[in-house]
């Protein structure tokens, strides 16, 4: 229960610094944005990177299922 109230004032805490200074926020809306926009292509890249690697890692196990079902055939 402890997490849940501390995440909801966490979220709000979010909320609040985004929101335009005209609604009591802190204006931080356009800097959250260049924010994303820089960090998008950077996080995009990684998952690219991970999605190559596992699809390597997931060739290689079924090349290598496929070897030994031939070996246990023969």
């Amino acid at each position: 229960m402890k997490s849940v109230i501390i995440g909801l004032v966490i979220l709000a805490g979010a909320v609040f610094a985004i929101l335009p200074k005209v609604y009591y926020g802190l204006g931080w809306g356009n800097d959250v944005l260049v924010f994303l926009r820089g960090g998008s292509p950077v996080l995009l890249i990684l998952i690219g990177m991970i999605a190559v690697f596992i699809g390597i890692a997931n060739m290689k196990d079924r090349a290598e299922a496929k070897k030994e079902e031939k070996e246990k055939k023969e």
